[in-house]
């Protein structure tokens, strides 16, 4: 592809400004879904205030090479909902999540090494495309619902189930159209686009509601926004919930041994599975730019960047981070691999968050407006997984039982307890994948 702007080129401070916004609304709608769906206090503000933050140390580690940004994980959800629910307490579960993405950075960071000094040739036996790709489906698949359930849900107590379905089904109606025909710069933000449709819609139906007194119609709660006292400086800037802040000194102290041992099972097996992500995102972006990425910065350094920038976000945000799909689609689009974009983006994020009104509007989007959204998004997930493995032979009885146990043991929502430590849908079934594929890897009558 012939860039307009290449990785070291620097634009005009406005056009950089224009172009770190359409990243920014490319991404904002994943990165602020994450916190959303997880509850438990998260914070929306906290999650794009990490974010920035993560994308920068992932800049600072490949040298502004890679114009990439860094966004929540979907892939961490399920872990995420597994740090709050074998936390003794919620503060605990803070620092949960904290602790597992650090555990999830330092795969990265461990891999990164590895590949340093052995080269990359062992990934691909441990890990090959059948047992990643229906890993990667299985990870959508397991939140599918979580999708259903928010569709379906009012954020106001009375509210109607069927409102917040039309509602939501409405959100996915538009996302799906935009996306298909929308314009070139409207297709690369069709989540955005979405959420506002659904959310106009359903605050139609929360004012005919008010107006006849129907409350069944309300299924949107405006209190974050008419709570802000404008009379003070915290009305219009703040900072966001951080995670660390959350958790405190209580929570930290709540942290038992065995709880440990129950986010290690809920994070470091999933973090393979988002490193191969990784690998794919990379070679993705190499193709766009013209540039290897994984030999200039180099595999080694987009991996340190990844890791520990997963682990700094998580202090802010609580949420893993992985490479976005959709800031890839907007250098490819725009034609513009300037890293500077990526820099003024990161920027941006950590500039909202502290806007009051802003961070209000985005914790009012109701809960089926998001599983609108989360209908899609997880889909895609799915979707991508089975796309790694469409060049899969299928026809070897190999590869038909690693698929196949993946599938089962994942849809079937396989949870595995010692004690008090519970290994998740997606670990399990990525274990069984890979001792699968070993037990069956010598030479068979297919071959």
């Amino acid at each position: 592809m012939e860039l307009v702007y290449g990785i070291k080129d620097k634009p005009s401070l406005g056009k950089v400004f224009l172009f770190a916004v359409q990243q920014l609304l490319a991404i904002m709608a994943a990165t602020i879904a994450v916190p959303a769906i997880v509850g438990n206090g998260l914070s929306a503000s906290a999650a794009l205030f990490g974010a920035g933050v993560g994308t920068i140390v992932y800049l600072l580690f490949t040298k502004s090479s890679s114009p990439v940004f860094l966004g929540s994980s979907f892939a961490f959800i399920g872990s995420m909902f597994s740090a709050f629910g074998g936390a003794v307490s919620v503060a605990a579960g803070y620092w949960g999540l904290i602790i597992g993405a650090f555990m999830a950075g330092a795969v990265y960071v461990i891999i990164a090494l590895v590949v340093k000094f052995c080269g990359v040739n062992w990934i691909d036996r441990l890990m090959p495309p059948v047992i990643i790709g229906p890993t990667v489906a299985i990870i959508g698949l397991s939140l599918s619902g979580n999708a259903v359930g928010d569709l379906m849900k009012s954020s106001v107590e009375g509210g109607s189930t069927y409102v917040a379905l039309v509602c939501g089904l409405f959100t996915l109606a538009v996302t799906m159209l935009c996306s298909t025909y929308g314009t070139r710069v409207g297709r690369l933000i069709p989540f955005i686009q979405g959420m506002l449709a659904g959310y106009m819609l359903a605050s139609f139906f929360a004012l005919i509601g008010h107006l006849t007194g129907n409350q069944s119609l309300v299924v949107v709660n405006y209190s974050a926004l008419t709570s802000i006292d404008f009379s003070k400086f915290s009305g219009y800037f703040s900072l966001p919930k951080f995670t660390a802040v959350l958790g405190g000194s209580a929570g930290l102290k709540a942290i038992t041994p065995s709880y440990l041992l129950t986010v290690f099972a809920a994070y470091v097996p999933v973090a393979f599975v988002v490193f191969a992500e990784h690998l794919a995102d990379h070679k993705n972006l190499s193709t766009i730019v013209g540039v290897n990425l994984l030999e200039k910065p180099g595999l080694t350094r987009t991996l340190l960047g990844d890791g520990v920038g997963t682990f700094v976000s998580s202090i802010f945000g609580g949420c893993p981070n992985t490479t976005y799909g959709e800031s890839i689609g907007c250098v490819a689009i725009t034609k513009n691999a300037s890293t500077i974009t990526i820099w003024g983006c990161s920027f941006l994020c950590i500039l909202f968050s502290l806007i009051t009104p802003l961070v209000a509007f985005l914790e009012t989007i109701p809960s089926c407006v998001m599983g609108g959204v989360c209908v899609a998004l997880y889909g895609f997930i799915a979707v991508s997984g089975f796309k790694m493995f469409q060049s899969v032979d299928l026809n070897k009885n190999r590869n038909l039982y690693v698929a196949s146990v993946i599938f089962i043991t994942g849809v079937g929502g396989m949870v595995v307890k010692f004690g008090a430590v519970e290994i998740r849908t997606v670990a399990c079934a990525l274990i069984l994948g890979i001792l699968t594929n070993l037990m069956l890897s010598g030479k068979s009558v297919d071959d």
